[in-house]
């Protein structure tokens, strides 16, 4: 289908309006004010989401050190801080009991940072940049990144308006192409355009290691005063994770009633049947956990993956016309699970790096090397170099990992071995005969009722993270090869993706053309945008893609 499509200029494209993004547009001009002689840059920024913040979820748990950099003043400008961290304890679960660690490990000492929504912050930060005179276009996606002769030139966004095969409908909008000097790909975790980079440009990942991932699963209550005090912070190791696997939860309290409880769990499971949704249901149920929560009402549920493999992971940091920024580039630590302090850092590098190009009308690779510069004599690549093989550490199970956690504090980050290979997650599943090989019996996931009052199944869960998408497009989910989904891996190993997904998008159902058979079926308007099946399906038969700008979840004090 020939498209005539709108093209438009600008200097600056900044892709993604979450703290790295708002980072770089807050910086840009910051240091274009304080010029003086320089003429105002164009600078676009857009973001997929209905609007600043929708699509914004952590833990979370931020360091400060990122944000009081960018604006000093945050606390007298009202940011929105829940609570500051008053107390930590860590505690290893089985699954009836629990042990409080005698210390708190320091990589978790929150001593000094603050319990916050996400996307409150990401809204807040979005009011910082518009006060400067930059507007943000919410509701944008960006479809396809534009590569010339090896270079970097822009943005495709996403054709609006086109019915379930592709054909325009009534209300069809071409997407347009937006071409910029410089494109800051700010996306978040595993975002579309950046696997296009990395695709299209081999150089980015040519020395670094293959991304590991967790899928992190949460929900916020409101409970009873009394079980948990703003600025609590609670981390647990142990069940229901077993114990070769990686992962473990959390409990914030964002004030004296309000509490964030979620789970993490490694997608290099070998299990098929692994289900982090599941998992996160069973955590609620323990004594500890039950305790604080009985008698509460869960608000609101978010589900994302977490690049967690560290420094050794991270891609090359610039191309021509390039650069990526916060989880586009895992700059996350793997040892905190923090990432907001970091991609702040890596926006302000990325402001200082793109107003030299600006001054010097000069956007080549070899201008832009300065933000690789820049990284390698700051905090952020101090940090996550102390902690560069933290989760490899974890390969051999969760006793191996606290071993070897404690020979890294001795040796700086390195432990016993430097730079340990490993595979991508999903090369880590086994399949059914495999699995019972290894472990003697058949994968089966545990479970537990699910009564939608403490324990929620995966349609209340999207129900309470407010997602929307229009029924009538294209599914934002591409399947490449249904005969393998329908076949060959129901054999192999029974589809995990119906397992693997936070939010109901795969489902087996009988298949009324070949009896005694089953067939998939995918609701794509229940995604919340997780990318877990892009990363987790054994086949790498699943691609996510955007959809219409504007829809997926509608975060709320997540």
């Amino acid at each position: 289908m020939d498209i005539e499509r709108e093209i438009l200029e600008t200097d600056i494209l900044i892709v993604g309006a979450g703290p790295a993004g708002l980072a770089v547009a807050h910086k840009l001009m910051q240091l274009v004010e304080a010029d003086g002689d320089m003429e105002v840059p164009e600078i676009l920024v857009m973001e997929k989401g209905s609007h600043v913040g929708a699509h914004a979820l952590s833990g979370a748990v931020m360091d400060p050190k990122g944000l009081k950099e960018l604006i000093p003043d945050f606390v007298e400008k009202e940011a929105p801080l829940e609570a500051e961290v008053k107390s930590d304890a860590m505690y290893y679960l089985s699954e009836s009991g629990s042990m409080k660690f005698p210390f708190t490990p320091p990589s978790i000492n929150n001593h000094g940072n603050y319990i916050v929504s996400l996307n409150k912050l990401s809204a807040w930060l979005g009011e910082q940049v518009e006060a400067t005179g930059l507007d943000i276009f919410a509701g944008l996606a960006g479809y396809d990144l534009i590569i010339e002769n090896g270079r970097v030139e822009g943005v495709q966004t996403v054709d609006m308006g086109l019915n379930k095969e592709g054909e325009p409908r009534s209300n069809f909008e071409p997407g347009s192409i937006v071409k910029a000097k410089l494109t800051i790909l700010c996306e978040g975790v595993h975002g579309s355009l950046t696997r296009h980079a990395y695709e299209r440009i081999p150089e980015l990942l040519a020395d670094a290691l293959p991304q590991s991932y967790l899928t992190g699963v949460k929900e916020v209550w409101k409970v009873p005063e009394g079980r948990i005090k703003a600025g609590d912070v609670i981390h647990t190791i142990g069940w229901p994770q077993p114990s070769h696997e990686y992962g473990g939860g959390w409990v914030y309290g964002m004030s004296d009633t309000m509490v964030s409880i979620g789970y993490a769990v490694g997608l290099n499971s070998p299990d098929p049947t692994n289900d982090p949704h599941m998992k996160f249901q069973r955590y609620k149920c323990h004594p500890l956990m039950r305790e604080i929560l009985k008698g509460g009402e869960m608000l609101h549920y978010g589900a994302k993956t977490i690049p967690d493999a560290g420094y050794y992971s991270m891609p090359k940091l610039y191309h021509q016309g390039l650069l990526l920024c916060g989880d586009s580039a895992g700059m996350l630590n793997p040892a905190k699970l923090k990432g907001i302090h970091l991609a702040i850092k890596s926006g302000i590098m990325a402001a200082e790096t793109a107003f030299d190009c600006l001054k010097a009308d000069d956007f080549s690779a070899d201008r832009l090397k300065a933000y690789a510069d820049r990284f390698d004599t700051s905090w952020a690549k101090d940090e996550l170099y102390k902690y560069r093989n933290f989760h490899q550490g974890f390969d051999g199970g969760l006793l191996p990992g606290l071993f070897h956690a404690g020979i890294q504090m001795v040796t700086g980050g390195r432990g016993l071995f430097d730079r340990r290979r490993h595979e991508r997650d999903h090369k880590y599943m086994m399949t059914i005969e495999q699995y019972q090989k290894r472990f003697g019996k058949k994968p089966e996931k545990h479970t537990v009722k699910l009564d939608n009052e403490f324990t929620h199944d995966k349609l209340t869960d999207v129900y309470k993270s407010g997602t929307m998408h229009e029924e009538e497009q294209p599914s934002h989910l591409v399947i490449a090869d249904y005969d393998i989904c329908n076949n060959r891996c129901t054999e192999e190993y029974g589809n995990p993706c119906q397992h693997f997904c936070p939010a109901h998008v795969y489902e087996m159902v009988d298949d009324d053309e070949r009896p005694g058979k089953i067939k998939l079926q995918l609701t794509p308007s229940n995604c919340v945008h997780c990318k877990t099946c892009d990363i987790a399906d054994p086949y790498q038969v699943i691609r996510w893609v955007t959809p219409q700008g504007g829809e997926g979840p509608n975060y709320e004090n997540c």
